[in-house]
């Protein structure tokens, strides 16, 4: 498969050569690229087809890596890691001794902040730019790109509240496409649903924090975001800006199966199709026997409760939440409210099972004590 454009690109600098209108021909490139990729080495591919253009306007806007981009959870990075520098190696990604699957800061100057759970890129990017302005540098920009799922978190609230609180150079930006790896829940989902179908009377949730706030705009337009980054580059202090993209944009597959894609395994590059599975019989998901029998015991027990943060379907919570919506519920990216949720009802009397990954459970350590 040809990149005749993308090819040229090993570092941002190239690609701040191009003119405006060469850039969709390259997201269409760099799209292809990441594409043919994933099918064959699996990997996170809705998110980051996803932010094609974001990415390359970013790019193109900012003065990276001396302007600071960091990518919240990082499964959206595969295009930005393509561009700056790691074309040549990204078949590498995610195996022994290859490129990192999320940003990694001993892997690039352009990785401003080592990523992989979610909620973290707010506070990050504003204790740069708090470092920055300690130490006299008041031309450098700090972008933290957060998902509508991500920005639930309590931990971006904390610190979208002391950003708004002050006077650095930060700019939010919030990929906002309606899904994590299973569909957004929750009053700021319907808020941002609200926002963006324009039903929203209300006071704008990020301009009563004290963020300059901007948009929705489309994510897809690359003119668009070009001309309102040129904007919110002149203006001083915290900004927020609304982005509205479409998860496994250009992959037809990919943006209609949007939980399925976005780490597929193997597939066929040129028509999106899944690899078939193997005709020899395998024994039944650990998660799957975990969910199916919670539903057997819930059936016995009225008082056991279903929790899991925003992994519905990785921890098969699915099946409780399918067969008792009342008594299973996703909170969100928000480990921490759902341990002590589950002490909460388990101290009024209820039987709680909470699924949550190990290695997202670190969040909660304090919680677990509680």
């Amino acid at each position: 498969m040809s990149y005749p454009l993308l090819e040229t690109i090993n570092d941002p600098q190239d690609l701040r050569k191009l003119q405006v209108a060469e850039l969709n021909t390259l997201a269409a490139e760099l799209r292809r690229f990441i594409i043919a990729i994933v099918a064959t080495k699996e990997g996170h591919l809705g998110a980051s087809l996803g932010v094609i253009e974001l990415t390359l306007a970013l790019h193109y806007a900012f003065n990276t890596p001396d302007d600071q981009l960091i990518w919240d959870v990082g499964h959206q990075a595969y295009g930005h890691k393509i561009l700056t520098g790691r074309r040549d190696i990204f078949e590498t990604n995610r195996q022994l001794g290859g490129l990192s699957g999320f940003p990694k800061r001993e892997e690039s100057v352009y990785d401003a902040f080592g990523t992989g759970h979610s909620s973290t890129s707010i506070s990050a990017a504003l204790g740069m730019a708090i470092a920055a302005k300690i130490q006299g540098n008041t031309r450098r920009q700090h972008i933290a790109v957060i998902g509508d799922a991500s920005i639930a978190s309590g931990m971006a609230f904390e610190a979208l509240n002391h950003a708004g609180d002050s006077d650095a150079n930060l700019l939010v930006i919030l990929n906002d496409n309606a899904i994590g790896i299973d569909p957004s829940v929750g009053a700021l989902k319907n808020y941002l649903t609200n926002v963006k179908t324009g039903s929203q009377r209300q006071e704008n949730i990020f301009e009563a924090l004290n963020f300059k706030y901007f948009g929705p705009v489309d994510g897809h337009d690359i003119e668009k975001l070009l001309e309102i980054i040129k904007t919110l580059k002149k203006i001083k202090g915290p900004k927020f800006l609304h982005v509205i993209t479409t998860k496994g944009k250009g992959l037809k597959q990919a943006e209609k199966e949007q939980v399925l894609y976005h780490a597929p395994g193997k597939f066929d590059a040129a028509t999106g199709e899944l690899n078939p599975k193997s005709t020899t019989p395998q024994p039944p998901k650990y998660q799957d026997v975990f969910g199916l029998t919670l539903v057997e015991l819930a059936k016995k027990n009225e008082k056991i409760v279903g929790i899991t943060p925003a992994m519905p379907t990785g921890s098969s919570l699915k099946y409780m939440m399918q067969e008792f919506p009342e008594r299973a519920f996703d909170v969100g990216i928000a480990e921490q409210h759902a341990v002590t949720l589950s002490a909460g009802i388990a101290a009024a009397g209820g039987v709680v099972f909470c699924a949550i990954y190990s290695t997202f459970l670190q969040r909660a350590y304090d919680q677990l004590i509680h």
